[in-house]
């Protein structure tokens, strides 16, 4: 019996790799082996940085939030410490939204736990 050879699925398989690595320079675009190597690297940094930004938008908004409490004469652990004290829920998405956009908004809320 001759040897089976699913070729469809190998080229399938193929194709969709190299549609993946569109756009990389050189032999990372369109040779096999290369493309492979470079689109699975791809997605393993990809995998990586979607945890990362969340923890580089947390430090960023820890930033902000910082800087507004600071004008008005507190550090960010005493403002945080004080909002959770004071059952003020507002996660620090919106709360450095707040500070940067919409000062005399965030001015309110450290009045009000202060």
């Amino acid at each position: 019996m001759p040897r089976s050879v699913n070729s469809v699925a190998k080229r399938a398989r193929r194709k969709k790799v190299l549609k993946q690595a569109k756009g990389y320079f050189g032999r990372r675009k369109n040779v096999w082996t290369v493309a492979k190597n470079a689109v699975d690297k791809a997605m393993q940094y990809s995998y990586r940085d979607r945890r990362n930004k969340k923890r580089t938008f947390r430090a960023l908004w820890i930033m902000r939030i910082n800087a507004g409490a600071r004008q008005h004469g507190l550090s960010y652990s005493q403002f945080m410490g004080k909002l959770k004290a004071n059952n003020i829920e507002l996660n620090r998405k919106v709360l450095a939204d707040l500070a940067m956009n919409n000062p005399e908004a965030f001015k309110a809320i450290v009045n009000k736990v202060k």
